[in-house]
């Protein structure tokens, strides 16, 4: 039995379909997330794409994790599960925030995932996020402004950092790209 979803399905598709499944009205969710009834319209619609802030909100309002609004591409049959080639994995959100993520992982059924996260130079994370997590980062290019649990740092090219069940927030008020791979337990996306 094939479980993946066709490959003509859309983020925009699936929010709809996960909205409509729980009985949910455009105006509800909108409320919820404190956006405009359009503005969620054109996400359903494929017109706009959320940011990783929004997604966050818009999965915590459906209840599912975040990785459920993310499609990654068909891996060839003996790959599943155990190799992601570069080229098949989906960007997660718009990188309306500077931020783009990407699943390293092959699957979520580990304790952990990997993330690949592209830092926009001048780019700010919107809202702190304190998640029941522990994450490990390592930097691989560019600077990271972290404030974690109050406290401030600045992580560079082989710096590694990590945050247990703390508030944090990044910021790459720099005019280069910073890039970092994340080790997140247990996986929230």
């Amino acid at each position: 039995m094939n479980t993946q979803a066709p490959s003509s399905a859309t983020l925009g598709a699936d929010l709809r379909a996960l909205r409509k499944a729980r009985g949910l009205t455009l105006s509800e969710i909108a409320a919820r997330l404190g956006r405009s009834v359009g503005w969620l319209s054109q996400v359903e619609r494929d017109m706009s794409e959320p940011s990783i802030s929004d997604l966050r909100q818009i999965a915590g309002c459906l209840g599912v994790p975040m990785s459920m609004l993310f499609a990654h591409a068909a891996a060839p049959a003996e790959e599943q599960g155990y190799v992601v080639r570069a080229g098949a994995r989906r960007p997660m959100g718009s990188g309306e925030e500077g931020l783009i993520e990407e699943l390293l992982s092959p699957d979520l059924t580990d304790d952990f995932e990997m993330v690949h996260s592209t830092f926009a130079p001048q780019s700010r994370m919107q809202t702190p996020a304190n998640r029941p997590t522990q994450e490990v980062g390592y930097m691989l290019s560019g600077r990271l402004e972290l404030t974690i649990g109050g406290r401030q740092f600045s992580v560079g090219p082989g710096d590694s950092f990590r945050i247990r069940h703390e508030p944090y927030q990044w910021a790459n008020p720099h005019d280069e790209p910073a890039v970092a791979v994340w080790v997140i337990a247990p996986p929230v996306y």
